[in-house]
């Protein structure tokens, strides 16, 4: 019998064998997985640390820990030791105002170590204990009770107290007094360089005879009372900021050969007022500079303030050398009684044959034309102004003694103040309304200080009273002598800045953010100028 071919035989042998192998290889693959995770098990077994109960404990008490309430709990050693500590600060004041300093250097030990028991407490997050606190506080108890028997009990900590407080509230208030006349002095004193100006141009002004001519000749120029040009006056004993005022209005003016300034000094500034403006051209602008003790007129039968200032209680509250300390030193400033100051209300007798004129006090600076304040319409009104009620302190009653019965009847309290210093005045309505004979009323009126303090305002605040016509703000921003934070905006768009206050802008005491305004209408080149600056 014939054998079946190879291909024919069934496979059945070969089979099994392949079976087997298939699940050795499996069992093989899934011992040594087997084996690899176990490995990875007993690795992580042991790289994971065991927790310690005992830190976790300390972490629970650092937690629940609290020194502020600890120090806040009346039953804590904490509490006491804090209160200990405070009194013996109070007695270690007490014992050195009583020259005891042996038993306020012990005070001072034990604080210091009642201090750093404290600190150590709130570093390790632990309560003080007792053992911790009863020496400390035994021996603060102890040096207590020695100063409370060296009479340093409450009462007399007290008086000591109340002793001390009364001391300091007078020196403070004699230092305030102090600082208040030394400021004063400082805004009412001439610098040197401007006192060495005015000696060189008086020198100047009388040795050159041609001057003199010249401002003779002057003096009956048809320009001064031609009412078609633009008539500005100024009262004033300082040179350099009447140089300033005069320059910085020109230079800004659309027409300066149609200006026309009208100054008026004292004797001692005339003639170097006169050989200053002579000497510098102010493009084509006319200058007339005239001198207050000509005016005859202004005596003591026709003007108050001039009695006033002939009166022998008037010259003692001014001038004397030992002022009252129980008076504001700015209320005895002699420049409130000032002839120049108070000029600004006999204007219409000054210049009889003009209608308008603009009046500039000599701290101000023009930046804008001013000649369309000649074309406004003030409604009948003598005086045209920019209303302060907008500030704090510029309200009637608060420049003005409103118990007295003569202004009270008279006067709403809440009438809208104004300022000085820019002021647009229609002479033709002031004669009408006999402006001036008002002035001389209420000057009259308080001759014994008892309406107001000080100032020409509170007097041209009665005497104008219904008679002004409030300006745009920006024809006169006030404060540059006293307030830092005039906002830049309304500087730029103001036509006249006024520095007033104490800082003026030729002392050295001048807002620095402000000065350059000033300074930049200077004459700089002078040659006079040049000297006093350098010498």
């Amino acid at each position: 019998m014939r054998r079946r071919a190879a291909d024919y035989r069934r496979p059945v042998r070969r089979r099994f064998l392949r079976w087997i192998w298939v699940l050795i290889g499996i069992f093989s693959v899934a011992g040594l997985v087997l084996i690899i995770v176990q490995q990875n098990y007993h690795e992580d077994r042991i790289e994971q640390p065991v927790p310690d109960k005992r830190s976790g404990v300390e972490k629970v008490v650092r937690e629940s820990f609290n020194f502020t309430e600890e120090i806040l709990s009346s039953s804590s050693y904490s509490r006491q030791l804090a209160e200990q500590m405070t009194l013996a600060k109070a007695y270690v004041i007490i014992s050195k105002e009583h020259n005891n300093l042996h038993l306020a250097w012990e005070l001072s030990s034990k604080i210091r170590s009642c201090q750093l028991l404290l600190s150590e407490a709130a570093k390790r997050g632990q309560p003080i204990t007792l053992d911790e606190a009863e020496p400390i506080i035994r021996s603060l108890s102890s040096l207590i009770f020695k100063a409370q028997d060296a009479h340093y009990d409450i009462a007399t900590t007290i008086m000591t107290m109340k002793s001390h407080i009364q001391a300091l509230e007078e020196r403070a208030n004699a230092a305030t007094v102090q600082s208040t006349v030394f400021g004063q002095l400082a805004a009412e004193a001439l610098p040197k360089s401007l006192n060495c100006l005015i000696v060189k141009l008086t020198a100047h002004w009388l040795k050159k005879l041609t001057l003199q001519e010249l401002a003779n000749d002057r003096r009956n120029s048809p320009r001064l009372v031609d009412n078609n040009l633009y008539h500005f006056c100024i009262f004033s004993d300082n040179i350099l900021a009447t140089s300033v005022v005069v320059n910085s209005t020109v230079s800004n003016a659309d027409h300066p050969t149609q200006i026309v300034f009208h100054i008026v000094t004292n004797g001692v500034n005339y003639g170097a007022m006169q050989a200053w403006f002579l000497t510098n051209g102010f493009k084509g602008s006319t200058i007339e500079v005239q001198n207050i003790e000509e005016f005859s007129w202004l005596n003591v039968s026709y003007s108050p303030i001039v009695k006033q200032l002939r009166d022998a209680d008037s010259q003692a509250y001014y001038f004397r050398e030992n002022q009252d300390l129980k008076v504001e030193p700015k209320l005895q400033n002699p420049k409130h009684i000032s002839l120049l100051n108070h000029l600004r209300f006999y204007i219409p007798e000054i210049y009889p044959q003009l209608e308008k004129i603009v009046f500039l006090d000599d701290d101000v600076v023009v930046q804008k034309d001013l000649t369309p304040l000649f074309s406004l319409d003030l409604h009948g009104n003598v005086n045209g102004a920019v209303e302060t009620c907008l500030e704090a302190f510029h309200r009637y009653y608060k420049y003005l003694n409103f118990s007295n019965p003569i202004i009270g009847s008279k006067i709403d309290p809440q009438a809208c103040g104004w300022a000085f210093g820019m002021n647009v005045f229609d002479l033709i309505a002031w004669k009408k309304a006999n402006v001036t004979a008002w002035y001389h009323y209420w000057q009259e009126q308080n001759a014994d200080r008892t309406l107001w303090k000080l100032g020409t305002l509170p007097a041209g605040l009665l005497a104008f009273y219904g008679l002004t016509e409030p300006l745009d703000r920006r024809w006169h921003v006030l404060g540059l002598g006293y307030d830092l934070n005039i906002d830049n905006r309304l500087i730029e768009s103001a036509a006249v800045v006024h520095f007033n206050g104490n800082m003026k802008p030729w002392l050295k005491l001048a807002i620095g953010r402000y000065k350059p305004l000033w300074e930049r209408y200077i004459n700089q080149s002078h040659p006079y100028l040049q000297y006093c600056i350098t010498s």
